[in-house]
């Protein structure tokens, strides 16, 4: 069975589709979150699921996991970085012709960007608390997704960019683990 190849446009096409969607949905659903529950610590958590999902604000000033809390210059930089990679992958490689990868880039893509727009202080939020930050503007990623199961799993709070970051990453892994079989590589051409 031979893996489906896209041509150049196709493949721009494919990635900017799955990359304006990501990044729209992260984007539109921070906004009606936070402008819905407030800042944290304004609103109670909004159960979903009973014992398993809250909706719940939280803003985190690190990466994955709150880990490297202060870093966000940093993590701006290096989320730069990652999206001219991808897209020159794209554009100017044989990653912009298979559909999978191009999906999975376009997923990264699109939570890098909203990640970034928070972390660039783009929502034009303040801090409401501590008292010595009060009014300070937030460079802090909006998080509001409360996965829990009481006693024994406590996942941090995340957002729907951080969601499309990890399904594009596992798509990549999985990808690297089992290339798809393309006409000239499956023994039939």
């Amino acid at each position: 069975m031979g893996g489906r190849i896209l041509g150049v446009t196709a493949g721009m096409f494919l990635y900017g589709a799955v990359f304006l969607v990501a990044a729209a949905t992260d984007l539109v659903s921070k906004e009606i979150v936070f402008a819905r529950m407030g800042m944290p610590g304004f609103s109670p958590a909004v159960t979903v699921v009973p014992g398993m999902l809250w909706i719940e604000t939280n803003l985190n000033e690190g990466a994955l996991f709150g880990m490297g809390q202060g870093l966000g210059p940093l993590f701006a930089v290096v989320s730069v970085a990652a999206l001219s990679l991808i897209v020159f992958a794209i554009v100017r490689t044989a990653a912009g012709r298979e559909p999978l990868l191009v999906v999975a880039l376009g997923l990264i893509s699109g939570g890098i960007v909203g990640n970034l727009y928070d972390r660039l202080g783009l929502p034009g939020l303040a801090w409401h608390a501590p008292l010595e930050r009060q009014g300070n503007r937030v460079l802090a990623v909006r998080d509001w997704i409360h996965f829990r199961l009481d006693g024994v799993i406590d996942w941090p709070i995340f957002n729907l960019a951080d969601s499309w970051l990890v399904i594009g990453s596992a798509t990549l892994l999985l990808l690297s683990l089992f290339p798809p079989r393309t006409p000239a590589t499956d023994g039939h051409g």
